[in-house]
């Protein structure tokens, strides 16, 4: 698997996790497995910017990473966008494209975006308030698991 996209991805994760973690070349083996199309790391540089783990926190470079992420359908980078435009991370706040994201995210999978969908209709965020259709996805989010 060494040498493939997916190996790239799998090995920088790896190399991210040891003792003595060399950033510079994770961060090349992350945008090596980028340009090779791996979302996966598009995702992981993402969150590692906006976060400020192994590099110096970028809200802009974290945005940009997410919305590239989100144009390849990566649920869990949808939903990071959607926070980030909810809360005004690194953008300027938008709490109807964040209730748009995370319904997007919700339909890829990612269950606390069902939660999140849920919230927004229940407390009217980003969306007209409608405690029936909140509760019908707050009723999912829990069946998922997600209180």
């Amino acid at each position: 698997m060494e040498g493939t996209v997916s190996g790239q991805y799998e090995e920088a994760l790896a190399a991210a996790m040891t003792e003595d973690c060399d950033t510079g070349r994770v961060e090349q083996m992350l945008r090596a497995a980028r340009d090779h199309g791996d979302s996966r790391a598009t995702y992981a540089l993402a969150t590692w910017y906006l976060h400020g783990k192994h590099f110096r926190r970028n809200l802009r470079m974290a945005v940009g990473l997410f919305r590239e992420a989100a144009r390849a359908d990566v649920p869990d980078a949808i939903y990071d966008l959607a926070v980030c435009f909810e809360e005004g991370i690194g953008v300027r706040m938008n709490l109807q494209l964040a209730a748009r994201l995370y319904v997007r995210a919700a339909l890829l999978g990612q269950k606390q975006a069902v939660f999140e969908v849920g919230r927004c209709y229940y407390y009217g965020i980003g969306v007209g308030r409608d405690t029936r259709m909140g509760n019908i996805w707050l009723d999912r989010a829990k069946t998922l698991g997600i209180d």
